[in-house]
């Protein structure tokens, strides 16, 4: 089966729209109580504890719809994000953990999730990779 006919949320596809719908809802979650509990003790923190929920469900929904062109583009874009912070605030929170003495959900690159946050971007550009949308076909009739 080529690339282009190859079903999407299937297998891998299916496991990877899973976990990064977990991901939302934990995210989501970890942030609301941060926020409604302690937000002046740590508003940048729990600021980025909602983005990176924000950005757990972006990237879920642009899976599930990145059979077309744009949703495939939001998908990078989210993942490439995610990825990012993950890694700048698992790095900033080890040169400077004043900075981040309240946990995130990319604290020490996602420690807290056991890992998850640090694997999951890589695999799901992985997965973008290789399951790109099919393009417009010009049929050439004999």
């Amino acid at each position: 089966m080529s690339p282009d006919t190859r079903p999407r949320m299937t297998g891998i596809g299916r496991v990877l729209v899973i976990v990064y719908a977990i991901m939302a809802l934990a995210a989501t979650g970890r942030s609301f109580v941060q926020i409604v509990r302690e937000f002046s003790d740590a508003p940048l923190a729990y600021s980025l504890s909602a983005l990176a929920a924000l950005v757990y469900i972006v990237a879920t929904l642009a899976l599930v719809f990145a059979g077309s062109r744009a949703w495939y583009r939001v998908a990078w874009i989210a993942i490439v994000f995610e990825l990012a912070g993950v890694l700048i605030v698992g790095t900033l929170g080890l040169v400077l953990p004043e900075w981040f003495a309240h946990p995130t959900v990319w604290s020490w690159y996602g420690m807290g999730y056991l890992f998850v946050p640090l694997v999951l971007p890589f695999l799901g550009l992985w997965w973008l990779t290789t399951h790109q949308p099919a393009t417009h076909r010009i049929s050439v009739d004999a």
